[in-house]
């Protein structure tokens, strides 16, 4: 039986680190859009008093490569701005296709940073693979004699 072997996968997350009045936290995009402000019933709720209810707004794009992005418009999806607009990177805009390790402003200390992280793969070995070899850790085996003596 010939083995062929199968390439890794390379895979990207795209995530978000909110900054806000109550702390930091950690979020993976994966949903199609996103919306952002303070208001509770936000995709992703800014906790401040200086952020709009509806801040903005994160839609998932086609990359020219196959893959995908995220584009965060100034607002929500009705084409109301929020009040203090963004500021990515230190440049106020309504419209961004966000980049690897962008920081986006919301207001007075609240703030995201925009990341990607790639990683691979790889497939899984077939659980009835002949060649499939288990190696045990001489320290995991317990001697017969030494058992008797205790």
């Amino acid at each position: 039986m010939l083995m062929t072997a199968k390439s890794a996968k390379s895979l990207t997350d795209r995530y978000l680190i909110i900054n806000d009045d109550k702390g930091r936290q950690e979020i993976i995009l994966e949903n199609s859009t996103y919306s952002l402000g303070r208001d509770m019933r936000c995709d992703i709720v800014l906790h401040s008093q200086f952020v709009s209810r509806r801040h903005a707004t994160l839609i998932k794009i086609a990359d020219s490569d196959g893959g995908d992005r995220y584009r965060i418009l100034d607002g929500g999806t009705d084409g109301k701005a929020s009040a203090n607009g963004l500021i990515i990177n230190g440049q106020k805009v309504s419209i961004w296709d966000l980049e690897d390790g962008d920081k986006i402003f919301f207001g007075s200390q609240v703030y995201a940073l925009y990341y990607h992280r790639t990683y691979d793969r790889f497939p899984t070995v077939i659980p009835d693979d002949p060649f499939d070899i288990t190696l045990i850790d001489p320290s995991m085996i317990v001697n017969e004699i030494e058992e008797s003596k205790g």
